[in-house]
């Protein structure tokens, strides 16, 4: 092996590091353990105490697919004292419970089996009374896990809407503001069920901004978005000739006030709730700039908030790698640029990929030539789009290495098919389930060797 060959291998093997060191400080069980105690019969969560011994019952909900490591720990704080409890994970997202019950189901495009675990769920709430507490654990992924459409709506017609909503380029705050008005459980109307019992949520983040009532479309905080808001998302991506008309007419009634509009900040349905979020984007990649530091690098974090075009995004990231390399700014090599947040793909071909291996496709194009650049792009969760790839590497030889092998990269990316491209070259980052869900971390790492 010669030495620039030995360079990217170190580079390669650094940056996975960095990736597993910004997974690890968000594991979902290892946050609940961080934010809830037990003392006695008391259970300490964050700034509140609740005492046990003063409930009939305590029950346990959620859904996400970092939700089952979340409910373990609970289990191990408070299983004596558990009545009833389901979570809804994605398929082979688990792990063992004795007092909680598991749901499998699909994720991003909803099933058959999460209608029946929100279904569960909602039996569960609608039991709970004033002498009750309710711990419910939520997650990325949880819209997608527990459908329950409202009634003239129907699953088939939910899930061709995701899939619409998805296709177009739509941001998260966007398909899940859809999703809370066409659905019985999101959108804080899970709360409304709950209520007058205590309530207190557990969230792990997969959203920009961390704001609570996108987090799996917040269906037990409140909700700011509006049937108003649908209407404009609609218009906006010129969805009116693609979405159900039972979809379409449901957003029409809630506009002209025919339909509730979801609870909103001061309903008193909220009055006995409690909402805290256990783990975000930027404490993954607090962790990861450590490790960076540990490694030798000059590190430095861009945002946790990168949201847009995944392809005008690799451009940003791609060019201020570049930057470093001629003039050592925004910092000198070697150096660790790192970002969070989570982009979008508009899909036109009919390929295999996420948008974390779509932009190390489009950052191998763009770094193609340039000496000493190697970029990891990955999901936290482990699962990038409809893959079982959490994201993937490109580096400086990355198109060369393509060559060799008679692989266009511009026909890839065109096509939608970065996971192929990736698969074929061995630059796949595998993780499997990771028990969290943070959205991506981005890590560029920049040598002068």
């Amino acid at each position: 092996m010669d030495s620039k060959s030995e360079e990217l291998l170190r580079l390669r093997n650094d940056a996975q590091s960095i990736f597993l060191a910004g997974i690890h400080a968000v594991k979902s069980g290892e946050a609940i353990k961080r934010y809830c105690w037990r003392d006695g019969n008391d259970l300490i969560i964050g700034k509140n105490r609740y005492d046990l011994s003063e409930f009939e019952n305590v029950y346990v909900i959620g859904a996400g697919k970092a939700t089952a490591a979340m409910a373990h720990a609970i289990e191990e704080l408070v299983g004596d004292f558990i009545s009833d409890g389901v979570i809804v994970v994605k398929y082979l997202h688990t792990v063992p419970l004795t007092h909680i019950r598991t749901i499998e189901a699909a994720h991003p495009v909803p099933d058959n089996n999460g209608l029946f675990g929100a279904k569960i769920i909602l039996e569960i709430a609608s039991a709970a009374t004033i002498k009750d507490l309710v711990i419910c654990l939520i997650s990325g992924g949880g819209s997608a896990l527990i459908p329950l459409p409202f009634g003239g709506i129907s699953l088939e017609d939910k899930q061709t809407t995701i899939k619409t909503l998805l296709s177009c380029g739509a941001a998260i705050d966007e398909v899940n503001a859809i999703r809370k008005h066409i659905s019985m459980i999101k959108g804080g109307n899970l709360a409304r069920v709950i209520f007058p019992a205590t309530l207190v949520t557990l969230m792990v983040s997969d959203v920009i901004g961390d704001h609570m009532d996108v987090i799996a479309s917040g269906p037990t905080v409140p909700d700011s978005s509006t049937f108003q808001y649908c209407r404009e998302i609609i218009k906006k991506y010129n969805l009116a000739s693609q979405l159900p008309e039972s979809v379409l007419e449901h957003i029409e009634k809630g506009v002209s006030g025919k339909i509730s509009d979801t609870p909103k900040y001061g309903d008193r349905v909220f009055k006995n709730s409690v909402n805290l979020i256990i783990a975000g984007n930027m404490d993954a990649l607090s962790a990861a700039k450590d490790r960076a530091s540990e490694l030798g690098y000059t590190p430095l974090v861009l945002s946790s908030v990168i949201e847009g075009d995944t392809t005008q995004a690799a451009l940003f990231h791609t060019a201020i790698a570049k930057e470093v390399l001629k003039t050592g700014h925004p910092v000198s090599a070697p150096a660790c640029i790192l970002s969070g947040g989570e982009t979008t793909v508009v899909i036109k071909g009919n390929g295999l990929g996420g948008r974390n291996q779509e932009f190390s496709l489009v950052s191998a194009i763009e770094i193609s030539g340039s000496e000493n650049i190697l970029i990891l792009s990955g999901g936290t969760d482990g699962t990038d789009g409809p893959t079982d790839a959490a994201g993937a590497i490109a580096d400086s030889g990355t198109l060369t290495r393509a060559e060799k092998q008679h692989l266009n990269a511009r026909d890839f990316l065109e096509n939608n098919d970065s996971y192929r491209f990736f698969e074929l070259l061995g630059d796949l980052v595998k993780t499997g389930p990771t028990d969290t869900n943070v959205m991506d971390i981005r890590i560029i790492l920049v040598t002068t060797a």
